[in-house]
């Protein structure tokens, strides 16, 4: 149970009841209204906002609202004591049974605790990472990897039916110089001297072992030949090793991607003329001129008649070309049709994780999903912004394979997927984030993902030493909760039960970095009430009473689950003994 959404639903009910006696007003939205856990915690349990939205459409002054419903919510059986702070906010304070059958429903229910109903099986794709296949991952494209795997889970946690995608750019210049930068690589392998990499090609040294691969394959059947027959298979074969590498790396970061989509594909299959008939069809589409861009005009800005897309219909600042001057689609076309394609698959709601780069992109995108779905489907776009990799606060040197970058390979290789897969979640995801390696393997309260895993180690090991002492550990649901009565025990149990809430609030925001925040906070608690262990009147094994045992034990146990549970949704394996 999700106890303030179950708050919720007893005040929509007191305020029906409000209506029916004439107190209210009838046809009151209560969409709007929160329950929450209060700034601060002398002031009770839940808060609720309820008479502040309601006063303006009842027509009545917040505290005539507050003082009868409160009155009301007072009479619940779980309600202790209530009152009216400020303009109207109605705070509430619950019995310590209450929360002790919310620690019940933990213990039962183990990891899965937090599972929730609130997607209602609705389909969701979320498309993360979708690098060009034109070099290795480097460290930006883990945190977009990192995000989108970790968003991807907390809804499906949360109930929804979810779809992880990886859209392959694999059309267009950037793998036409892919193509033509290989063929380079190829004749070297061959012994020819290439001379220095020309400018916009890519001079990573990891084109080599694909050079040198296609030379092993073929010998010289391509030297000489126009370009025209070798592109095409330089491109193929280079684009199919990279994304090799780059499956590879993902599987070992942990991610596992259900659908790769390819532009290519796409294109060369007509979703782009189909796309481009359904906005045609709207009468989206039209002959026009732009205006040049506001200040310097670019050198190659062009004053002609165009094929647009009336994007300002959908709050663009200007409508958009969808055909180059050679005839070709331009880009924002193909992307047209790869979210026209996710349309038509069923996914009304669609989630893409860029990186930074792409942020004077994101309004023309989701004025195209709105064209394309006729308003009926929604694109919320996560920017990722850049990771630097610091060691020590010092910058760490580029990888020499990839020539400019610091790859995934690298990373993984270094501190392992767990501490990459946490430490890039303790950040939003559209903050700037320094990795620093050494203080990513530290062993401090400064270091969460040590933090959270060394919390999780400790109930492990308080359930070791019960069971070295012959205390069963099994069926702590059934243990006497109510022998928990220390107010150090009756906070950490409000807390436990607070993870179905978060789990909902942070699905609700796609925001997956608030699951992080969240175990932090927990572990703090949890590491705090352990050391006042070592006092006599709160260690978790009492000698000579099995009962406050079983209970204090009930309650590590449940630390463990949430725990277990919000590292499930990182996607990071939890550790029994921290070496």
């Amino acid at each position: 149970m999700n106890p303030y959404r179950h708050f919720i639903n007893e005040i929509v009910k007191s305020l029906q009841a409000m209506q029916a006696a004439g107190e209210l007003p009838a046809g009151l939205d209560f969409s709007a209204i929160t329950a929450e856990p209060p700034r601060d915690a002398a002031l009770g349990d839940i808060a609720t906002n309820a008479a502040m939205v309601l006063a303006k459409p009842a027509g009545k002054k917040p505290r005539d609202i507050a003082d009868p419903l409160l009155a009301r919510l007072k009479a619940i059986p779980d309600v202790v004591e209530g009152s009216v702070a400020g303009p109207g906010f109605i705070n509430l304070k619950l019995t310590d049974s209450f929360w002790r059958a919310r620690l019940a429903d933990c213990l039962k229910q183990g990891a899965s605790y937090g599972d929730s109903q609130m997607g209602k099986g609705h389909k969701v794709n979320v498309e993360y990472v979708s690098a060009n296949p034109t070099g290795p991952l480097h460290v930006a494209h883990a945190r977009g990897a990192v995000v989108g795997d970790a968003l991807a889970n907390l809804l499906l946690k949360a109930g929804y039916d979810v779809t992880k995608e990886y859209y392959i750019n694999d059309a267009g210049a950037q793998v036409d110089k892919l193509g033509q930068s290989t063929y380079l690589r190829y004749k070297e392998a061959l012994g020819e001297d290439i001379g220095t990499i020309p400018e916009g090609l890519y001079p990573g040294e990891y084109l080599k072992e694909i050079g040198a691969a296609i030379a092993k394959r073929d010998g010289a059947r391509w030297i000489g030949k126009p370009e025209a027959d070798w592109l095409p298979e330089m491109r193929s074969f280079a684009i199919s090793t990279l994304m090799a590498e780059i499956k590879t790396d993902l599987e070992t970061l942990g991610v596992h991607i259900d659908v790769y989509s390819s532009e290519r594909a796409l294109v060369e299959g007509g979703a782009v003329d189909a796309a481009f008939e359904d906005l045609k069809k709207q009468g989206l589409i039209y002959q026009g001129r732009l205006e040049p861009p506001k200040g310097k005009t670019p050198d190659d800005w062009e004053d002609r008649e165009q094929t647009l897309f009336r994007a300002t219909q959908f709050g663009d600042e200007v409508d958009r070309p969808l055909k180059k001057s050679d005839g070709g689609w331009t880009y924002f076309a193909n992307d047209i049709a790869y979210h026209h394609d996710k349309y038509r698959r069923g996914f009304a709601d669609m989630i893409d994780i860029w990186g930074a780069d792409h942020g004077g992109y994101v309004k023309r995108m989701k004025a195209a999903v709105g064209a394309i779905t006729a308003k009926k489907g929604e694109l919320d776009v996560k920017l990722c912004q850049l990771v630097r990799v610091m060691r020590n606060g010092e910058l760490v040197r580029m990888s020499k394979r990839a020539g400019t970058f610091v790859t995934l390979r690298d990373l993984l290789d270094e501190v392992g997927p767990d501490v990459v897969r946490f430490t890039m979640l303790t950040r939003k995801n559209d903050a700037p984030f320094d990795f620093d390696l050494v203080k990513a393997t530290e062993q401090s309260r400064d270091n969460p993902v040590w933090y959270v895993q060394y919390g999780y180690a400790r109930t492990r090991s308080v359930m070791r030493q019960a069971t070295a002492q012959g205390i069963a550990i099994d069926g702590l649901a059934t243990a006497p909760l109510e022998r928990l009565s220390d107010a150090g025990e009756v906070a950490l149990i409000r807390l436990i039960a607070q993870w179905p809430r978060q789990v909902e609030a942070a699905a609700t925001a796609h925001e997956p970095h608030r699951v992080g925040f969240y175990l932090y906070d927990l572990a703090a608690a949890f590491h705090a009430h352990w050391n006042r262990g070592k006092e006599d009147n709160v260690r978790f094994v009492v000698e000579g009473d099995a009962e406050v045992t079983r209970a204090r034990l009930a309650l590590v146990q449940a630390v463990g689950f949430v725990i277990e549970s919000g590292l499930k949704v990182f996607g990071v394996t939890p550790v029994d003994e921290m070496r």
